[in-house]
């Protein structure tokens, strides 16, 4: 999705100030005059000494002070923040420029002191266009136009509501500050004409200014100058938009993310939260968790159709497989930003009810930011039921980012692991029909019964063996729910879990895991005597458009019989910029495979959350079934791939090619029914790795239907006579690391912590030639130490445990010993008592 250019408009108006993008004609006489330090709200001087250039540094104890995983606000951001932000109504109005007005957001702070405020709510933040120009040290001076009485009265307003005030800016320095070389405010020795890198490059994403060379001391003191002024004015908090690499830049050729730095040590000072907009690139995730408190993973939630709606469905929608991406890079410090939640006005959002409260329950299990967009003065009762049900808001504010149980299917299962053992447990459903939605405790990691409470209904349902069914959720519709494991029951904790902490240096797979898989065994039946030759190698699964792990999110069609060279004679297609398909697969490599069209435009093709290229599909001729997009030097694991619709009248999706390399040798085989003989084939991985083998869902008898010695797997001919002549699969499952996914740390000393309530407690990981020792400690004793090596790479493997534990609060800790690599894998304790 490209912005629009009402976006860009409204945008562009904070040029004026933040870095200076325009110098005014003549000083404003609010601005204080040369030699004459500015007055902070309280009528503190906030004078500043004037070092030496050589003297100027970035704070030293910044990360120290406010915790190296808290960001610039400290324990401020323990929590995801709740408060307003006035982008979507500035939009709506089709005004942005001057509907923040004093009046308004004193109006807005009020509605929120008296609707909202009780429930958490205490952020007020003013968007793009709040400036009207600079001061002569090129920092900013708010609008006059808007804020008559000075924008230290609307600030004063807010806090004596009890709230806290933000602001916007965005990267880079104007072309009319670096020409007007002003002097930095307590650095004479600075001027702001030496600011830029030189040769200029573009400093954000809109072109407003070029970009600031951080590695010049006199840089990181213009930014200290800014933010001291904001923080004397009062404000508690920065948005920092047109951050690059993202915001439709993720190729490196905008790069904003010194600049993030700068203001983040700046902003640290003032304990001020910055939250970094937007769509940033998963790629550089860890950066933004170290320097920031928030970070948007996505386009505008506006559907900027101004006077007619704040949101639409489809921009609803499209997050879901962009929260499957970033999840886990959600926490205490730093948090998965989604926009605006506008689910407060009725019709004016833009969604239908159902619509209205899968949004909320998005925001909520995904422990994003809850602030809304909404015009608070005419919020209406269903709305305000939404946004002030305590339960819900309870589930937001625990900060524990929910997961998919899997993305293959619009029927989705969302869950999270609370610190006191219970689980919240969402479930959307994403299609067009009514469908009764379940959720196996299994797929939680829960092993036993639970009971189960609907926090929107605020009712307790009663206890439940293995899962529960929500009979009849509506399209589009959501229902969230605490689940609560009762006593004797068992918890699996996966090793990316919040509740697990490291001590070290840890990498979250990196090649170093085993991905749970399925390969068919391809068996040839016939009564001829001559049976076809067997193949082996890589094998290529072709996926049809319509095949039910494709996931599409947005107004999607399905288009039949069509006659033009389709694969399987059909496509799938939209006509809306943004909308998207996504596939998770295993394997190593995989096409997109559509149609090039003169109506057709550009996609950009995502993998594993990193955009890999912009592809244009558009051709001056009809032509089907084209390879617009490949990629085939992954790792062999788990990835997905993404397409999203960026131009042109339509975007459409042929079918995908997934490439994996076979487990099987060979991966078909023959059987004649006239000359009966066992089947034999090798397999890839160690035969214990070989869960089992199925029949079209039906799993067959080890021992009788097959047996397995050593790699090599026969199976009976016996079992084959029964097959019906044809084409018979026999799928091969092999088991994987829990979630597909492990920790490792390959210094030694590095440690696992984890805190639980039990009786008990196992840690199951993976054993590997690369292996060593780790030592095992149980409320700080060491109590074991294990050998985690194997000839074999193989997963999922109980290496220790301890029953009979005192009911109580215990913890768990694992130090590596020896070996080149520790790998952890998932912790399961036995529930005490809820």
């Amino acid at each position: 999705m490209t912005r629009s250019l009402r976006s860009r408009a409204l945008r562009g108006v904070v040029a004026l100030a933040v870095v200076g993008a325009l110098l005014p004609a003549a000083t404003s006489s609010a601005v204080p005059g040369p030699g004459k330090p500015p007055t902070g709200p309280r009528g503190v001087s906030t004078t500043a000494s004037t070092p030496s250039v050589a003297s100027i540094s970035s704070p030293a104890s910044v990360t120290a002070a406010t915790g190296p995983s808290l960001g610039p606000a400290g324990e401020a951001a323990l929590k995801p923040y709740m408060g307003w932000s006035s982008y979507s109504m500035q939009v709506y109005s089709n005004d942005g420029g001057n509907w923040i007005s004093a009046a308004q957001i004193m109006a807005q702070s009020d509605a929120m002191h008296k609707k909202l405020q009780p429930y958490g709510y205490k952020y007020i933040n003013i968007d793009a266009a709040w400036n009207g120009g600079i001061d002569e040290y090129g920092r900013p001076v708010p609008s006059k136009k808007l804020y008559p009485n000075g924008l230290q009265a609307v600030i004063k307003h807010i806090h004596a509501n009890g709230q806290k005030v933000g602001l916007y800016s965005i990267p880079g320095i104007s072309k009319a500050l670096l020409d007007a070389n002003l002097p930095v405010y307590g650095h004479p020795e600075c001027r702001t004409g030496d600011l830029a890198k030189q040769p200029l490059q573009q400093g954000d994403y809109w072109g407003f200014g070029y970009r600031i060379d951080m590695t010049k001391p006199c840089a990181q003191a213009y930014i200290d100058s800014v933010v001291d002024l904001l923080a004397s004015w009062g404000v508690d908090f920065l948005k920092f938009d047109s951050v690059t690499p993202g915001s439709g830049k993720n190729d490196l050729s905008l790069d904003a993310r010194d600049e993030v730095k700068g203001w983040s040590q700046a902003l640290a000072r003032h304990k001020i939260w910055l939250e970094l907009s937007w769509a940033l690139d998963i790629n550089y995730a860890e950066y933004w968790k170290q320097w920031s408190n928030g970070w948007r993973v996505d386009w505008d939630v506006e559907c900027y159709c101004p006077g007619e709606a704040l949101t639409a469905w489809p921009n609803i929608s499209r997050l879901f497989p962009k929260v499957a991406d970033w999840w886990r890079h959600g926490g205490p410090g730093g948090w998965n930003d989604l926009d605006s939640l506008n689910v407060g006005n009725g019709t004016m959002d833009g969604l239908t009810r159902d619509e209205r409260r899968t949004a909320a329950t998005l925001w909520a299990v995904s422990a994003a930011p809850f602030y809304v967009g909404n015009d608070m003065t005419k919020l209406d009762a269903y709305g305000l039921e939404l946004l002030t049900n305590p339960e819900v808001i309870g589930v937001n504010q625990a900060g524990r980012p929910a997961q998919p149980v899997s993305t293959k299917t619009n029927r989705q299962v969302w869950y999270s692991l609370n610190a006191d053992g219970s689980y919240s447990v969402a479930l959307f459903n994403l299609g067009t029909t009514e469908a009764n939605l379940t959720v196996n405790w299994a797929d939680l990691g829960l092993d036993g019964s639970a009971t189960v409470r609907d926090l929107w209904a605020r009712k307790d349902l009663g206890q439940f063996a293995s899962g529960y069914t929500a009979a009849t959720v509506p399209p589009h519709g959501a229902r969230l729910f605490k689940v609560t494991p009762q006593k004797g029951s068992a918890i699996r904790v996966n090793d990316d879990d919040l509740r697990i902490s490291y001590d070290g240096v840890w990498q979250r797979n990196g090649n170093r895991e085993v991905p749970a898989v399925s390969e068919p065994l391809t068996v040839t039946v016939t009564d001829t005597g001559i049976p076809p030759a067997a193949t082996s190698g890589v094998r290529t699964v072709e996926l049809n458009n319509d095949d039910p792990g494709i996931v599409y999110t947005g107004s999607w069609s399905r288009s039949t019989g069509r006659g033009l060279g389709d694969y399987q004679d059909d496509v799938q297609y939209t006509e809306t910029n943004g909308d998207a398909f996504s596939y998770s697969f295993v394997g190593n490599g995989v096409d997109y495979v559509t149609e090039k069209d003169p109506s057709q435009g550009e996609v950009e093709i995502y993998v594993d959350g990193a955009l890999k290229a912009t592809v244009d599909t558009h051709a001056d001729a009809r032509s089907a079934q084209q390879v617009v997009f490949s990629i085939s030097d992954l790792p062999n694991g788990s990835h997905t791939i993404r397409g999203v619709k960026k131009s042109g009248q339509f975007m459409l999706v042929d079918k995908l090619v997934v490439r994996q390399e076979s487990l099987l040798n060979p991966g078909t085989a023959a059987f004649d029914k006239t000359a009966q003989a066992d089947l034999t084939t090798e397999i890839g991985r160690d035969p214990g790795e070989l869960a089992g083998i199925a029949n079209a869902g039906k799993a067959l008898v080890k021992g009788t239907d097959y047996t397995v010695d050593g790699r090599v797997v026969t199976i009976k001919k016996e079992y084959l006579a029964t097959q019906p002549t044809g084409t018979t699969k026999l799928d091969f499952g092999f088991r994987g690391d829990y979630r597909d996914d492990v920790h490792a740390a390959t210094a030694n000393g590095a440690a696992i912590e984890f805190a639980f309530r039990g009786t008990g407690v196992e840690w199951v990981t993976a054993l590997g030639p690369d292996q060593g020792e780790a030592d095992v400690s149980v409320d700080g004793k060491v109590v074991a130490r294990v050998n985690l090596f194997n000839e074999a790479r193989v997963t999922a493997r109980q290496v220790f445990s301890q029953a009979g534990l005192k009911d109580g609060q215990h913890t768990l800790r694992i130090v590596k010993v020896s070996g080149d690599v520790l790998r952890t894998d998932l912790v399961r304790y036995t529930m005490a008592k809820p």
